[in-house]
């Protein structure tokens, strides 16, 4: 039989490329402009198509620096639209490239095959191309889009590039020694062999990507929860600890009422005058300035005010807090407690400080309690690309558990959280039904 088999024409492997590329610019928080990327991704796919077929007739022996060349601009084209450090546009352009050539190396398999059984149509070659590239680069994007969110981009480290790195590498040689090892002149049967063993050895290779990603997922998700946990106790203790301190103050509040008692009996009027104000300053400094109706939401206020006195910080609050009573301690201390302190990060970076202002409100909604927090801010916020808040903070991997934690407490009660900003006002909307 005559070999009617020919290697993958090179535009079709730029185009995978470049598809594969694309993947994770519509998944990742890009650096410009939809308007902008787009240009960009037009310049991309011609320089890509520019570099693959413009060396499609070098020697093999040339032919895996021009594969080097080819996986550069992928890299430049990720980095430049995508933000991300050198490192993670490394990690998506290898996984990238072994998208590409599992979907390049399927469609020419089943072109290939459909040749040699004699099936040929006109149009077919494109149908097939246009089907098999669909499904796959489709396909991954959906599967992509919940495995490779940023977040867990950030808590990559250089090790995990390197390891994903190595595995494409072992990929792409197992799938292509016997292609660059085989007689030229030997039947189409044994070249549909090295393309079943190209296509499942890239097969398999993205089957190992995403099973690493998956546990990767799977040990941030671990780790979210415990540091959750760790809130939901920390913020819990801080109550009881601050319930502790007001029992004593009751009873130190018990005490100063005998002495201003006898204070009262003094006869330096100058000097009785001088300790009464001093005390009576300490029996109201002692107060609860905000009472709710709920002792937890108090409590928590309570222990929120020294920070906010000392940062000058204007607070007020409108709360009816009996609506919360079916809600658990260890709950209202998360909720109330993790809000109140990202509103007191927030406002405190605010040099003028009369706009240092945080409202909070508590109120029936229908069958609902409405739960509002919210704080003057100059800076609009960062949101990711599923339309979450991102943290502002530098060290990402540390911070924004604090909403996070508000929303596991939340689904407990079947509730919702959303954030927003209008007006210069950031509004934390909580929402959860009466029961």
């Amino acid at each position: 039989m005559e070999t009617i088999y020919q290697d993958i024409p090179r535009l079709y492997t730029a185009i995978a490329e470049w598809s594969g590329c694309l993947i994770y610019i519509f998944i990742l928080q890009r650096r410009f402009s939809k308007r902008k990327t787009f240009f960009v991704c037009i310049a991309a796919l011609l320089l890509q198509i520019l570099v693959l077929v413009s060396t499609g007739k070098v020697p093999i022996s040339l032919w895996l620096l021009c594969m080097i060349g080819a996986a550069v601009c992928m890299y430049v084209f990720i980095y430049i639209c995508c933000e991300l450090s050198f490192h993670q546009a490394a990690y998506c352009c290898a996984t990238a490239f072994l998208i590409a050539e599992f979907a390049a190396s399927l469609e020419w398999q089943i072109f290939t095959y459909l040749n040699v059984w004699g099936i040929m149509f006109l149009g077919m070659q494109l149908l097939i191309f246009i089907l098999v590239y669909s499904g796959v680069f489709f396909g991954i994007y959906y599967l992509e889009k919940k495995l490779m969110t940023q977040e867990i981009l950030e808590h990559l480290s250089v090790w995990d590039t390197v390891a994903m790195l190595g595995i494409v590498v072992v990929t792409f040689t197992y799938s292509n020694i016997s292609f660059l090892l085989i007689e030229q002149n030997v039947s189409s049967y044994i070249y549909l062999g090295i393309f079943q063993m190209r296509t499942l050895a890239d097969f398999a290779g993205l089957a190992v990507v995403y099973a690493f990603q998956s546990r990767a997922r799977e040990y941030i998700t671990e780790k979210e929860i415990k540091v959750i946990q760790s809130m939901l106790t920390a913020q819990y203790a801080q109550y009881r600890n601050y319930q502790e301190s007001m029992e004593l103050v009751r009873i130190q509040r018990h005490d100063l009422k005998h002495h201003i008692a006898l204070l009262r009996a003094e006869t330096d009027a100058d000097r009785q005058k001088e300790w009464l104000d001093m005390l009576e300053e300490t029996l109201n400094s002692s107060e609860n300035a905000y009472p709710t109706g709920n002792r937890v939401v108090d409590g928590v206020l309570a222990s929120k005010m020294g920070l906010m006195k000392k940062n000058k910080i204007q607070f007020t609050c409108v709360a009816d807090g009996k609506l919360l009573d079916f809600i658990h301690v260890i709950d209202i201390c998360t909720i109330f407690g993790n809000a109140i302190d990202n509103a007191i990060e927030s406002v405190v970076l605010l040099e003028d400080q009369r706009k240092r202002m945080i409202h909070l409100s508590v109120s029936a909604k229908k069958n609902f309690v409405f739960i509002q927090v919210c704080n003057y801010c100059e800076k609009e916020p960062e949101w990711d690309e599923n339309g979450e808040l991102r943290t502002t903070k530098i060290d990402k991997k540390k911070h924004g558990y604090g909403l996070k934690s508000i929303k596991y407490s939340i689904e407990k009660y079947d509730g919702s959280v959303t954030v927003d900003q209008k007006n210069n006002w950031f509004e934390l909307d909580i929402l959860i039904p009466i029961k």
